[in-house]
């Protein structure tokens, strides 16, 4: 693994599991299997010698059971602002190829699928905002997603909490939500009101720099 890249900006995930998510603690899923989309906004970026700034990203995933028990099928959908070069380095950051073993979510999800579907181009309209837990994406006619704060069932307003993970592989801080997606690609998906995370996305080959 020779590749050198490094990617700092935001993410936003909607999983099926409830709010919370029982993953990001090792627990079993809510349901018994995991299906969801993580998408994100390159503030800055680079891989080896192309610059990544500016780009946006998407990858569809979906296990049968456990992530542990892999099966797992995965679908990238990349920017379609973005040249060859940018492209192939987006594609083998998502797909894990360009990781440390283990280092990065992108490569242990990755070691869990045994389905890669062809990766998507298309225009990625995206605005995350982690502080306020909101985000709306819409990916050409494949993919609508909403995030939005937990609302307390008690009062009618806005709940936040946030999970922290000094050595999370993915994030080391991220706010809880809520999310609705809708997906009509290889990987179909139609979540409502289930877990939303969003979060400041800032690693390299070797994992999240801190």
């Amino acid at each position: 693994m020779a590749d050198h890249w490094m990617i700092r900006g935001v993410e936003y995930v909607n999983c099926n599991c409830n709010w919370g998510c029982p993953c990001q603690f090792g627990a079993p899923t809510t349901y018994g299997h995991c299906e969801g989309l993580m998408t994100g906004h390159i503030d800055e970026g680079v891989f080896n010698e192309t610059k990544l700034d500016g780009l946006n990203w998407a990858l569809l995933i979906y296990w049968p059971g456990e992530i542990s028990q892999g099966n797992g099928t995965e679908q990238a959908i990349i920017d379609q602002r973005a040249d060859p070069a940018q492209r192939e380095a987006l594609r083998k950051i998502l797909h894990g190829e360009s990781s440390v073993p283990g280092a990065t979510h992108f490569y242990v999800y990755s070691s869990t699928v045994s389905t890669v579907l062809d990766t998507l181009f298309a225009p990625i309209d995206l605005a995350i905002d982690v502080e306020a837990r909101t985000a709306n994406v819409k990916i050409g006619d494949l993919v609508e997603s909403v995030g939005a704060p937990i609302v307390s069932r008690f009062s009618g307003q806005p709940v936040r909490a946030a999970i922290s993970l000094p050595g999370g592989f993915e994030y080391t801080y991220a706010e809880m939500g809520s999310g609705n997606t809708t997906s009509r690609t290889g990987v179909e998906l139609e979540l409502k009101d289930s877990h939303g995370q969003f979060s400041f996305l800032h690693m390299n080959q070797d994992g999240v720099i801190r």
